[in-house]
């Protein structure tokens, strides 16, 4: 109801709720509206109907559902204190987004450093693969040469001991002695140890090499030379001097073993010595001396070969 005094302009009636429901607003229809209440102007004008004819319609929803049931505004006063409020409200919600300084170019530094972040996935994926080529191909290699050495040890070890008997065998030892090789570490790490190499002349008891003479040092490396050399033979071989530790008998075992494998294996051996029993095993002696008329030195040469008989 209304009624006749100044409140009469107020409806009595509580506000309802309406249902959601959509409506086509022309926005220039809307100004036109707006300038017709207030009475700054009358009427729709030519350029009005132009921009209302150019100008796409839209879909606004409204929903007054949503509207807070605030009590009504009774007065002027009542009026300015709640605008006055607004009015702080959004000058402060201005400050704050003013203060806030955000970085318009947010979106296209993301994008840079996603493409970057997607460069280095890559580059660590290709790195990855690399990496594991890489590995595969090192257990090939280590694979490989595991197997070329444990070919060469168990070759040479074998043949150590028949050569080691060779070189110290007598009439009164036919036996010789005997002489080991062995990995100072397990077979799968083979090479992160040595070869302990450990030889016992006859009648001797089982002992380190350091405990050895002279000579039995000295014949335990000719068999290990000789053993290596069997393995791999090259076309010659040159002892210097090895004899100089040994006594007669070693020295023949030792020309005996050298001949025997140069008639036997085609065995090529240079020997330099100052001892006659290696001079009468070999096929040909060379002497170096020095020539006071030329002053320099000289070579002679004999060939042993043709007194074999």
């Amino acid at each position: 109801t209304h009624g006749s005094g100044p409140d009469s302009r107020r409806s009595s009636c509580p506000r309802k709720k309406q249902k959601k429901r959509k409506r086509k607003v022309n926005p220039a229809h809307s100004r036109k509206r707006a300038r017709g209440e207030d009475g700054s102007d009358e009427g729709e004008t030519k350029s009005d109907e132009e921009a209302r004819g150019s100008e796409e319609y839209e879909e606004v929803d409204f929903d007054f559902a949503v509207l807070d049931d605030e009590p009504k505004i009774e007065s002027s006063a009542e009026y300015q204190k709640r605008r006055e409020t607004f009015v702080k409200e959004i000058g402060s919600k201005e400050k704050q987004i003013a203060t806030l300084a955000p970085n318009m170019k947010a979106i296209e530094q993301f994008t840079s450093i996603r493409d970057k972040l997607n460069d280095v996935n890559q580059e660590f994926n290709d790195a990855k693969v690399k990496a594991e080529e890489a590995g595969k191909k090192y257990e090939d290699i280590e694979e490989k040469r595991a197997d070329l050495f444990n070919n060469a040890f168990q070759f040479v070890k074998g043949k150590i001991q028949e050569i080691y008997k060779s070189l110290t065998a007598s009439t009164n030892f036919p036996n010789g002695g005997r002489a080991y090789l062995s990995l100072d570490t397990p077979t799968s790490a083979e090479f992160l140890g040595g070869v302990r190499y450990n030889a016992m002349p006859p009648m001797k008891r089982f002992r380190d090499m350091e405990s050895l003479s002279g000579g039995e040092k000295s014949v335990a490396s000719l068999a290990l030379c000789f053993a290596i050399n069997a393995f791999r033979p090259s076309p010659f071989f040159v002892l210097d001097e090895v004899d100089a530790a040994l006594d007669s008998a070693n020295v023949s075992k030792v020309a005996n073993y050298v001949r025997k494998r140069a008639r036997e294996d085609g065995l090529q051996c240079v020997v330099i010595s100052l001892k006659d029993q290696f001079y009468e095993k070999a096929d040909a002696l060379v002497g170096i001396f020095k020539d006071r008329a030329s002053e320099s030195s000289g070579a002679l040469m004999v060939d042993l070969s043709q007194y074999d008989n």
